[in-house]
């Protein structure tokens, strides 16, 4: 990775993408080709998406869920409009000039009504809508130059205006067709193609915006400023050839001219998004001379602007260019405040959002998007290193981020980070005014993260707040050492450095934010000497309270009584913690004396398997890894004989510790005495158990799990070096106990509980995939344990809470993703949501493969994955996508059987009682349609076609069953079929199978002969008996029927020729009126064709003459 450049200190904001709405498109079926969003509007609620079937879809801005489809059947939706004083209501026009203003009516619960049409612009290309911003009105531009206002009734206005309806009025007519409308304060501003006009609607006076024209899409926009100051009115920008705008008054005086050309100089500023890692160039460009389509108010002080490949953000006020960055594909911008929402031309959505660098990273920060926050604070040093960043930067939470990357992949950038965190800033300018205000009657320093610590004086009121704050925070601390009894009186004394840390760790605890702290596992040799120390404690704690209880004791004790008691408490102690130091000491070596025995037997088994000999024998395979299991086994396995030793042995000593400190103080008391301290005492019992537990937990951990437990984390820390074999010797055993299922040893799913964390995931997940559905158990306990290993992940927060969009954004943000991990999240996401959260599963591939949510899912919701899977490719790769997944080849008829039968129509609706084509059976749809036709495309060898043939006629998809009879050559029954679907545009089709030879004529005209007489048959049989059969009379159009063969024939082969066949298949035929007059002219229309082509033939033959003399 090369060093990142640095961004000049005069550009301070980036455009960033945090959230993706490629779900959001999946969900509403918009990433298709056949569907697609055409426009957007966006207010403060909601998210409106216009689409190309004439669908307007309402989106809840918060959580990104969908709330409302409104449609119409007046064309596609070109534009959409929020109202920005009521969000109840909204505009929207459509292809075929109509505009319809509807009232949402959330507030009431009640179903949207249409409370203003317009058909005023039909026949012309409505090319902006504008909202007035205090009334119901709308207006309306198109592209003859016509502007219109539409205003909208509503019972919000008064009783009775629900049902009054307003005539639409024409405002203007313009030379030219609007570009751009905008409104404000009585005033209406449009733009054309040639000029701008600033009318007033209330007193009907109208203005040109300057004095000279142009020729071309140019926008113009009002701008609020001073929003807070009263008399201010509003500014007028209007775009000029050569990236220059209009600065006007609000009566249309021109007052400046701003020269963006040369500023545009620069080079663009990256889009910070998780699409693909942000690059800046800094070498200058060429000084762009652009025309800026459309203008808008962004934000509180900035213009925007875009073409098609860029975005240009300006501030008016000092005439300068804040950014611009390159965005490909644009269409279309919607904004509110801050947010932009960008429409590509593939119909893809983007959510960008303007801030400054500094916030940029600290969002990115909280998502945990490392490499993008590094990137970022590299690139804008000068905001990062200033001052006032620290309130959102500290340096804690960048020394955190340098933590977070991987020296082996980002070490330039690891360096590029610590230099800047060399350069920061504390935040002591920022703070100077409070610092007198606090040191007058308190001391302080400042901590590194730039928090201040406050030291009050004694007796002051705001000491008595901090101990109460302190006390407050450190209550959830106390309720977790609870367990530990330790009197107040009984603390060992602290040194001063002791008291130091003991400071510095509130201060962490202080701190506004949580950060994972990282940790590293103990060498076996200290984690045993922290267990003695432990035991030593408790000991110690035990002796003295034992001591402190004799003392309270005294009064009602007899001298000689007292002193016999301490003499043999003291001896039972001094022997239970000698005891226990020994066998400390002795479970010390014996743990180092087993980690080199498992070492040894490890590399022995590792060279043994380097033989090929052993290594592609599975026999002899077999025994060395049976031999190295047994010593894995005795060390690591979960029964464990030494540990379980030194537990029963300690407990015995606690046990007689117990039974010494009640005998003392049950002997020679008054009664009321003796209960108070048996209370003592049985509450030093539950302390001494609690002690216990945590001080052996180790120990219990791997001696006390039953045989079939789960453990995904080493019962002891092992060298990495010795990990690793290890690793590669359990996952071989593990695949070769899964597939050769061998009878000595431990069983494949028994293994795999019990040394998971010694395994690799990824081959154990691949392996789980091949045989699954024979042993469903392995997989199962595997997918358990990635459960319990990514249990303590943010992510696993986040998808508990239930909202699918932020937790796949979080999934996302995980980037680079490991399979085994990703997939245990997907796995809770599946739980949660089901087939809504299998439909966003594509976007993870290849990371997770179809056949990772095969096993995890139904199959309907497999079916609606896969789907989505091949959509989201494009048209063109879809049939060689759709092959590179089968594998094996036997998945097509697997995936072919499972589309039949979902989402399907009923077999009583495609089928007869004798299993034939019910007539027009094959215009059903079928959910699955276009994943059905990609898997019969697909080439495959004669059998597999047979087969998918058969499949396709007995579940009644009759235009796949045509298409495979097309290819297999069995033309006779694609012929058959056909006469029975009776539709004729089968046989004309592209794909239609049309006949060739005069003989397949002959054959599909005595098959509808053959067909119709059972049709005339069973309709006599309905009228007697009352049976159904499709009523569709004989000359309806596209009905297949010897007369329309006859007519199809004449236009391939002649109307004489055609007859003559009717004749051969006897068949008595008279045509009717219309088909005589069509053989007429056919036949009227060969003779011409013929005397033509003879004419033309004469011709050449005396131009070729000609030129040889």
């Amino acid at each position: 990775m090369t060093l990142i450049p640095v961004v000049p200190e005069n550009h301070s904001h980036v455009l960033a993408e945090f959230d993706c709405l490629d779900p959001l498109l999946s969900a509403l079926r918009l990433d298709s080709g056949r569907l697609k969003c055409t426009c957007l509007a966006v207010s403060r609620k909601w998210l409106a998406l216009g689409t190309s079937a004439g669908g307007l879809h309402l989106i809840q801005k918060e959580g990104w869920k969908q709330k409302l489809i409104l449609t119409h059947k007046e064309g596609s939706i070109t534009h959409v409009a929020c109202c920005p004083h009521d969000e109840d209501f909204i505009a929207v026009a459509t292809s075929q000039g109509l505009v319809v203003v509807w009232e949402l009516q959330f507030e009431r619960r009640g179903r949207p009504e249409r409370v203003g049409v317009s058909w005023e612009h039909r026949g012309q290309n409505i090319t902006a809508l504008c909202w007035d911003s205090s009334t119901l009105r709308v207006f309306v531009g198109d592209s003859g130059g016509k502007v219109t206002s539409l205003r909208a009734g509503s019972s919000k206005l008064g009783k009775g205006s629900a049902f009054v309806i307003f005539p639409v009025q024409t405002v203007t007519t313009v030379d030219s067709r609007v570009v751009q409308l905008g409104y404000q304060d009585g005033r209406l501003l449009v733009s054309s193609l040639s000029r701008c006009y600033l009318a007033d609607t209330e007193r009907e006076k109208f203005w040109r915006v300057g004095n000279k024209e142009r020729d071309g899409e140019y926008g113009a926009c009002f701008y609020s400023h001073n929003k807070g100051l009263l008399g201010q009115s509003p500014l007028l920008y209007c775009a000029r050839p050569g990236s220059r705008i209009w600065e006007a008054n609000f009566n249309g005086e021109v007052l400046s001219t701003h020269q963006f050309k040369q500023l545009l100089a620069c080079p663009p500023l990256p889009l910070i998004t998780y699409r693909e890692e942000p690059r800046y160039n800094p070498e200058l460009r060429t000084p762009q001379s652009l025309a800026f389509p459309k203008l808008l108010h962004f934000g509180d002080q900035n213009l925007l602007t875009w073409t098609d490949s860029a975005i240009y953000v300006f501030t008016p006020q000092n005439g300068q260019v804040l950014l611009w960055t390159e965005v490909k594909d644009l269409l279309d911008i919607a904004v509110y405040r801050g947010e932009l929402f960008c429409l590509h031309g593939s119909g893809r959505l983007s959510h960008l959002s303007l801030l400054s660098a500094d916030r940029c990273v600290e969002r990115l920060l909280r998502r945990e998007s490392w490499i993008l926050a590094a990137t970022v604070t590299c690139m804008f040093q000068h905001m990062v290193t200033m001052s006032r960043a620290r309130k959102s930067i500290p340096i804690d939470r960048l020394e955190h981020l340098k933590s977070q990357l991987s020296p082996s992949t980002h070490p330039e950038l690891i360096g590029q980070l610590e230099e800047v965190i060399t350069k920061l800033e504390p935040l002591d300018s920022a703070s100077s005014s409070r610092r007198s205000s606090i040191s007058s009657h308190e001391s302080f320093n400042v901590l590194d993260c730039g928090i201040y610590r406050v030291i009050s004086r004694r007796g002051s009121q705001s000491d008595e707040e901090t101990s109460s704050l302190m006390n407050q925070s450190m209550s959830e601390e106390e309720r977790l050492k609870e367990f530990n009894f330790v009197p107040e009186e009984d603390q060992p004394d602290h040194d001063p450095q002791s008291s130091e840390r003991s400071e510095a760790d509130r201060s962490e605890q202080s701190l506004p934010f949580h950060l994972p702290l990282s940790f590293r596992s103990k060498p076996p040799r200290i984690a045993l000497q922290a267990v003695k120390d432990s035991v030593s404690s408790f000991v110690k704690k035990t002796t003295e309270k034992i001591n402190t209880l004799q003392m309270n004791s005294e009064l009602f004790q007899r001298p000689e009584f007292k002193e016999s008691a301490q003499a043999e408490a003291s001896a039972i102690v001094t022997s239970y913690s000698d005891e226990v130091e020994n066998e400390v000491c002795d479970e010390i070596s014996n743990k180092e004396t087993d980690m080199q025995e498992l070492w040894s037997a490890t590399e022995r088994t590792f060279s043994e398997i380097q033989d090929p000999l052993v290594l592609l024998d599975p026999v002899l395979l077999a025994e060395e890894l049976l031999e190295w299991l047994l010593v894995l086994e005795r060390i690591l396995g979960p029964s464990d004989l030494g540990s379980a030793a030194v537990s029963e042995s300690n407990q015995d000593g606690v046990e007689l510790s117990r039974s010494s400190s009640l005998n003392l103080l049950e002997q020679g008391k008054p009664s009321e005495t003796v209960t108070v301290q048996r209370r003592e005492s049985s509450e030093l019992e539950e302390k001494v158990d609690q002690c216990e537990t945590l001080d052996f937990s180790e120990e219990i951990l791997v001696c006390g799990s039953p045989p079939e437990t789960l453990r995904v984390t080493p019962p002891v820390p092992i060298p990495s070096e010795l990990l690793s074999k290890l690793t590669e010797l359990a996952t071989l055993y593990t695949e070769l106990s899964y597939f050769k299922k061998q009878k000595e040893g431990l069983e494949c799913n028994t293994f795999l509980r019990h040394y998971f964390f010694l395994l690799d995931h990824e081959r154990v997940r691949r392996m789980c995939l091949l045989c699954y559905q024979e042993q469903p158990e392995v997989r199962s306990s595997f997918m358990e344990a990635m459960l319990e290993l990514t249990q303590t992940s943010k992510v696993v927060e986040v998808i508990q809470k239930g909202d699918l969009f932020k937790s796949l954004r979080s999934l996302r943000e995980m980037q680079p993703w490991k399979a085994p991990l990703l997939l245990a999240h997907l796995h809770r996401l599946y739980e949660k949501h089901e087939e809504a959260a299998v439909r966003s599963f594509s976007q993870f591939y290849p990371t997770v493969t179809p056949a990772d949510v095969v096993a995890m899912a139904e199959q309907s919701h497999f079916l609606a994955y896969l789907d989505n899977l091949v959509q989201s490719r494009p048209e063109e790769n879809r049939l060689n996508f759709l092959q590179s997944l089968l594998e094996p080849e036997s998945l097509r008829e697997d995936w072919l059987e499972l589309a039949l039968t979902h989402d399907a129509p009923k077999h009583c609706d495609t089928l007869t009682n004798d299993g034939q084509p019910r007539w027009h059976s094959h215009c059903f749809p079928w959910g699955y349609g276009r994943l059905l036709s990609l898997l019969i495309h697909l080439p495959a060898d004669y059998s597999s076609k047979q087969k998918m043939a058969e499949m396709c006629r007995s579940h009644g998809y009759w235009t796949g069953y045509l298409h495979l009879c097309k290819e297999l050559q069995r033309r006779s029954e694609a012929f058959s079929t056909i006469c029975q679907l009776d539709d004729i545009t089968l046989l004309e089709e592209p794909d239609g199978v049309e006949p060739h030879t005069m003989d397949e004529w002959k054959l599909l005209i005595q098959l509808s002969q053959q067909h119709n007489n059972i049709a005339a048959n069973s309709q006599q049989a309905s009228d007697v008996n009352g049976s159904s059969w499709p009523d569709c009379p004989a000359d309806c159009e596209g009905k297949i029927s010897p007369e329309s063969l006859t007519l199809m024939l004449a236009r391939t082969a002649g109307p004489d020729r055609a007859l003559s066949m009717l004749e051969e298949c006897g068949v008595q035929l008279v045509l009717s009126p219309h088909s005589k007059l069509v053989c007429e002219l056919l036949r009227v229309t060969e003779k011409r064709q013929r005397a033509m082509i003879q004419t033309m033939l004469e011709r050449c033959d005396r131009f070729l003459w000609s030129q040889h003399a």
